[in-house]
Formats: C-alpha cells, sequence, structure tokens
C-alpha cells in the first residue's frame, strides 16, 4: 500500500479532503481552526497529518498569534525553539521574517539537533508576497521506499550526527555578512549534537522514514568525503519531485506537517517582498532505529 493512501486508525468525523500532490500533501477544506474544535474533527487532522505528511488550510485570517498557539495545544505540547527566542507576547511562537534575512531555504527537518526534536510544525501566513516565497516539503517515506533493497540495508545501519552548527555561508548565499554573523549568533547560542539513526521508525505509522536534511554535520564511521556522498546520495531520494508538493502561500493559509516524516524548503525567489511566517511547533519523542536503538543526545544537553 502507498504512503498516500495510508490510514492508520478509523477516524469518526470526515473531512472535506483534497490531495494536492500524489505522494504527499492535501488541502483541508470547510475548516475554521481554532481551540474550540471538537475532539473528532482533531482527530481526523492527526490521521490525515499521518497520512499525507502535510495538509493546507486556506484563508484561517482569524487566527492571531494567541489563536495559532491555543490550536497547537490540541494536537500536542508546544516547545519554544531551544535557542531562537519567541515573537514578544507569546510563549512558543517563531517569526520568520524574509526580510530581515530569516530565509530559510535549504532542505532540513526542524530542530533534529536535539533528540526528541518536534513531530510537527503549525505554520501561519501573516505577509505573502504577490509572486514567489512558496514552500515545498518532501515526503521521506516514500523516499525511502524508493531506494534499491540494498541501499536500504545499507541506510537502516547508518548513524548521523546532527548539529545546529552548520555552513550558514552556504545555506544563506544572499544575507549580509552583518546578518550573517548575528543569525549565526543566536542561533549557536548553545551548541547541540545528536545522533539520529539514518532511518528512522514512525511512532504512529510503522513507515520507514529517511532523517536527513541540512543539519546533518556528518555519517559516523565514515571519513568527511565519504560521509558527503553517502549523505549526497541518500539526501537526493528525498527531494526528487516526486515525493515533493508545493504551496503558493495566500495571507492567512495554515500548514501543518508531520516533521517526523517530512523536510520542507522555503523558496528563497521573492526578492524584496515582504514575507512573513508564524511558526509554533510541537514536542516530539526520541526517534527509534529500525535495530530499536534510540537517539541520543551528546552536545547541549
Amino acid at each position: 500500500m502507498s504512503n498516500a493512501a495510508r490510514v492508520v486508525a478509523p477516524v469518526t468525523h470526515a473531512l472535506d479532503i483534497h490531495p494536492v500532490a500524489g505522494r504527499i500533501g492535501a488541502e483541508i477544506r470547510g475548516v475554521q481552526l481554532s481551540a474550540d474544535l471538537e475532539p473528532a474533527v482533531i482527530e481526523a487532522i492527526q490521521a490525515a497529518l499521518v497520512q499525507y505528511k502535510v495538509v493546507f488550510f486556506r484563508a484561517q485570517t482569524h487566527l492571531d498569534d494567541q489563536g495559532q498557539e491555543a490550536f497547537a495545544h490540541l494536537l500536542g505540547e508546544p516547545i519554544a525553539h531551544p535557542t531562537v527566542p519567541v515573537r514578544e507576547g507569546t510563549r512558543y511562537l517563531l517569526e520568520l521574517d524574509g526580510g530581515e534575512g530569516r530565509r530559510a531555504n535549504s532542505w532540513h527537518t526542524d530542530v533534529t539537533f536535539v533528540d526528541a526534536y518536534p513531530k510537527a510544525s503549525i505554520l501561519r501566513s501573516v505577509v505573502a508576497p504577490a509572486s514567489g516565497g512558496d514552500t515545498v516539503w518532501a515526503n521521506t517515506a516514500t523516499a525511502y521506499q524508493d531506494l534499491s533493497a540494498e541501499l536500504q540495508a545499507l541506510a537502516d545501519q547508518l548513524w548521523a550526527v546532527h548539529s545546529n552548527e552548520y555552513d550558514y555561508a552556504a545555506a544563506k548565499p544572499n544575507v549580509s555578512l552583518e546578518q550573517l554573523e548575528n543569525y549565526r549568533k543566536i542561533f549557536t547560542s548553545t551548541v547541540y549534537e545528536t545522533e539520529h539513526p539514518v532511518v528512522r521508525v514512525h511512532p504512529v505509522s510503522g513507515e520507514k522514514n529517511l532523517l536527513l536534511g541540512h543539519f546533518v554535520k556528518r555519517i559516523k564511521g565514515y571519513s568527511q568525503s565519504d560521509s558527503a556522498h553517502l549523505f549526497n546520495l541518500l539526501q537526493s531520494h528525498v527531494t526528487r519531485l516526486e515525493n515533493t508538493v508545493r504551496w503558493r502561500w495566500q495571507a492567512g493559509d495554515v500548514a501543518i506537517w508531520d516533521n517526523r516524516a517530512t523536510q520542507h524548503y522555503a523558496v528563497d525567489d521573492y526578492g524584496t517582498q515582504g514575507r512573513v511566517v508564524r511558526r509554533v511547533t510541537l514536542q516530539g519523542d526520541v526517534p527509534v532505529g529500525v535495530a530499536g536503538q534510540h537517539s541520543r543526545t551528546t552536545r547541549g544537553a
């Protein structure tokens, strides 16, 4: 059975779901997100999230910062970013303002430099550019399924070191040196390193997912050169177009993604136009590899 068709539990509330791409992503219509949603609706959203990996809600313009945080509590336990300060007046909300150089234009899974990284992220568009500024998500489960049996067997055994201390200049080539240094100081105010299995078993669906992205510093047990080759080989399967969905933002849109089964990339093609999004993440669990070993943070814990 394909990932896109997989349902992990019976759902008691029928949602108006419209798949966006063949392997990942669906728009849910007719739901106004708030802290007042009935448990059956939340259960159905959670099931859709596991099934489609990322779900989209248009025209949620009624939501403000507090409403976004209150809604997040229905899906899990909100957590603040471990190093970046939250938006003033909020407890958990992280603002990404493209005008300040905060453009996440590289493939990543959120906060994998800690062991129990977020299970999900809730992103709300506040200011959307007239053109450009899309976000792309990739399905890391179908990426694993696409590997040959031999590559799957190799990936099952690999471990990677993830860190928030990485090459910021390469990841953000269009940012000024001053912005780059300021961003680096904030983001690495505490340096973390965590060892994760390259193949993570999803705690709900049981699917195997490739756990990679730009926070990977090296593959354990390999030289820097061989590590880079292995990373690029496996990462290239994640970002194949067949595994992706692309969303054209409008102000008021909300995207929720399963951070255990996806990577994402904010496309930096909107020049000087305004682009502001605000994110709340939900507490995750410590990943488990194919052989049952758990991830472990070795620095910054």
